[in-house]
């Protein structure tokens, strides 16, 4: 029997609620199961962003519960949420969120060094996730040297490095274009097959369902 990872009740959110209530996420039950690869499909507005930020403790749902693996995260402090996140999630933005002054290794391998990984252990699992996405040669690249489709790679491996049961992926393919948005969803895919990790990620694009 497969095991849950994701499992959210009845959660919603309302921004504003005291003046002009939003309501952007409204009574959503989400259940998935481990090493799952599910697109949430849905237009610009929809609350797909703020759905995925609640499922990866970045927002606190206004009402219902959210487990990860079994932790009830909408109930831990903020200290114990950032270690849960540090070594459960992995996030993959749509504006990619990379350090500028940081070469791709160093922005991958950043994570890591926050996790305490010693030196040597860090450049190895750094280089073989750049490799698996293609960017063995750009290691010593800054993100301004990077192409959008690259950066968007790099944020992947970045996502990646701390071996998080879940990877949870805003939108990731919305500001490359088609070809390198496909190379992306098949590195995701492989990844997903591969490293055996949850993927729940968010797109307009009917193509990527």
């Amino acid at each position: 029997m497969a095991k849950t990872i994701i499992d959210a009740h009845n959660v919603s959110k309302t921004f504003n609620p005291k003046t002009i209530p939003v309501h952007a996420v409204q009574n959503v039950h989400v259940h998935i199961e481990e090493g799952e690869f599910v697109a949430l499909v849905g237009p610009s507005g929809s609350g797909k962003s703020t759905l995925l930020n609640m499922m990866g403790g970045l927002d606190e749902p206004t009402e219902g519960t959210v487990f990860i693996d079994g932790i009830q995260i909408t109930t831990l402090s903020e200290n114990k949420l950032i270690d849960f996140r540090l070594h459960n999630i992995g996030f993959v933005f749509q504006a990619f969120n990379l350090i500028p002054v940081l070469t791709a290794k160093e922005n991958v391998g950043f994570v890591l060094q926050l996790q305490h990984m010693p030196k040597n252990d860090r450049k190895k699992r750094v280089l073989s996730l750049l490799e698996d996405v293609g960017l063995e040669d750009k290691i010593n690249s800054k993100p301004s040297e990077l192409s959008g489709g690259q950066q968007q790679r790099v944020a992947v491996a970045r996502a990646l490095a701390s071996k998080p049961k879940i990877i949870l992926a805003d939108e990731p393919t919305a500001n490359l274009d088609s070809k390198s948005a496909a190379n992306l969803l098949d590195i995701m895919a492989k990844l997903n097959k591969e490293e055996k990790i949850t993927f729940l990620f968010s797109t307009h694009d009917q193509e990527s369902d």
